[in-house]
């Protein structure tokens, strides 16, 4: 069974955002905007994902 990815772009700045909202981003691998990470699809990344959903584009 393979594992299952999801890639997260992000498209707007954390500038001005909650403070843990842009440590979130962090988390996720993103410092630049429209840099993309490959992550893998689990429970803790998809809940990273929905907290900073307005910062970021998901794909897969």
């Amino acid at each position: 069974m393979a594992n299952k990815t999801v890639k997260v772009t992000l498209v707007r700045s954390p500038i001005g955002c909650k403070a843990d909202h842009r440590q979130t981003v962090i988390g996720l691998g993103l410092k630049k905007i429209r840099q993309s990470r490959e992550l893998e699809d689990t429970p803790a990344v998809r809940g990273m994902i929905n907290k900073v959903a307005y910062l970021v584009k998901v794909e897969g």
